[in-house]
C-alpha cells in the first residue's frame, strides 16, 4: 500500500480519493483551502499546487500523484495551468511518483470524426493548445525516463457532484428542471458524448497502477452518446417529483461572437463551440480492450445525478 496524493477536490478529485480510500489506500488531498473528503485514510493539507517545492514536499515518498484540479474559470488557464502542470512535474520526477493527470478533449481541435487517442493534437484555440502542450511535456520526460507518466481524457462531466462551473449541461439543467427555458448553445439535437464522473475515477485509479499505461494517452469509457435534448428530457423525467420537457432556445453563434469582446465567458467560449455545433463523440474502445473497464449505464448516471440536480423549492438545484 504506498500514498496516494490528489490535487484538488472538485467533482474528480473527491471521487478518485473516495475510490481510493474505500480500496484502502492512503490518500493525500492537496487544495488551497485544505479541504477535502472527510475519512480516516485522507490527509488534507493546505498547499499552493503550483508552488513547486511545497508540491514536492508533500508528494515525497508518493506512489501516484494525481494531477485533478481545474482552474474555476476559463479566463484563469493561462495564468493558472502551466505553473500547476509543471510544478506537479517536478514533483513527480523527484518522488518518483506516477503522474497521472486528468484532461479533456480540447487539444484535438475541431474534428468531423469520432475522438481517439489517434488523432493529432492540433487545437488552434489557446486553451486547447495549452492543454496538448502540458501532454506534450509530460510525455517528453516520460521518454527521457525523468518520470512516469499517463494522461486520462474525458467528455463533458455527467454526475451528482458537477456544478454549473464545471458542465454545461448542469446550466441548462438548473433552467430546465424548473420548467424555465434554456439558452443553449450549438445545436442541442446533434450526439454529444457525456462522461460518468466516477468513471473517470476508476480510469485514473487503474492507469497509476498499469505499467503498459505509461507513456501515453487514454479515454474514458463513456455511455453511447445522445443529444443535449435527450440528456435533459432523461433528466427531467428521472427527477422525484417529476419535471416537464425542455424547452430549449439556441443562442447563435453570431450573438456569442458579437458579446465577446464585452462578456469574458463568451469570448473564451468561441474557440470550444465547435463541441456542440457537430457530432462529438468520444471512442474509448482502446481503453475498454487494454483494461476491460466499461462506461456507467446511462440511465443509472441519469438516476443519480437528477436526484443531486432536482430543483430545491424557493431555491436553485441541490
Amino acid at each position: 500500500m504506498g500514498v496516494h496524493v490528489v490535487i484538488g477536490s472538485g467533482p474528480v478529485g473527491t471521487a478518485l480519493t473516495d475510490l481510493l480510500a474505500r480500496d484502502g489506500e492512503r490518500v493525500v488531498v492537496v487544495t488551497r483551502s485544505g479541504g477535502g473528503l472527510d475519512h480516516p485514510a485522507v490527509t488534507r493539507v493546505a498547499a499552493d499546487a503550483s508552488d513547486a517545492e511545497a508540491l514536492a514536499a508533500v508528494a515525497r515518498g508518493a506512489t501516484a500523484l494525481y494531477n485533478c484540479a481545474n482552474p474555476a474559470s476559463y479566463q484563469q488557464w493561462a495564468a493558472l495551468w502551466p505553473p500547476l502542470a509543471a510544478s506537479a512535474l517536478r514533483a513527480a520526477e523527484g518522488s518518483g511518483a506516477v503522474l497521472v493527470t486528468t484532461s479533456n478533449l480540447y487539444g484535438y481541435g475541431p474534428v468531423d470524426v469520432p475522438l481517439t487517442t489517434d488523432l493529432p493534437l492540433a487545437a488552434t484555440g489557446h486553451k486547447g493548445r495549452l492543454r496538448a502542450d502540458m501532454w506534450r511535456d509530460a510525455l517528453a520526460a516520460h521518454a527521457a525516463g525523468r518520470v512516469r507518466a499517463t494522461e486520462v481524457r474525458a467528455a463533458d462531466y455527467l454526475g451528482p457532484d458537477v456544478t454549473a462551473a464545471g458542465g454545461v449541461l448542469r446550466r441548462y439543467a438548473d433552467a430546465t428542471l424548473r420548467g424555465r427555458p434554456a439558452r443553449v448553445f450549438g445545436d442541442p439535437d446533434l450526439p454529444h458524448s457525456f462522461t460518468a464522473v466516477e468513471d473517470v475515477a476508476r480510469l485514473l485509479r487503474t492507469v497509476a497502477t498499469e505499467e503498459r499505461a505509461w507513456g501515453r494517452a487514454w479515454h474514458v469509457p463513456s455511455p453511447e452518446p445522445v443529444t443535449v435534448r435527450r440528456a435533459l428530457t432523461d433528466l427531467a423525467a428521472a427527477v422525484p417529483q417529476g419535471a416537464p420537457e425542455p424547452r430549449l432556445r439556441r443562442f447563435p453563434r453570431a450573438a456569442v461572437r458579437a458579446l465577446a469582446p464585452v462578456v469574458p465567458v463568451l469570448r473564451e467560449l468561441t474557440e470550444v463551440l465547435w463541441q456542440w455545433e457537430r457530432p462529438f463523440v468520444l471512442d474509448a474502445r482502446a481503453t475498454e480492450a487494454a483494461f476491460g473497464l466499461h462506461p456507467t449505464p446511462w440511465a443509472q448516471v441519469v438516476q443519480a445525478t437528477a436526484r443531486a440536480w432536482r430543483p430545491v423549492p424557493g431555491g436553485r438545484a441541490s
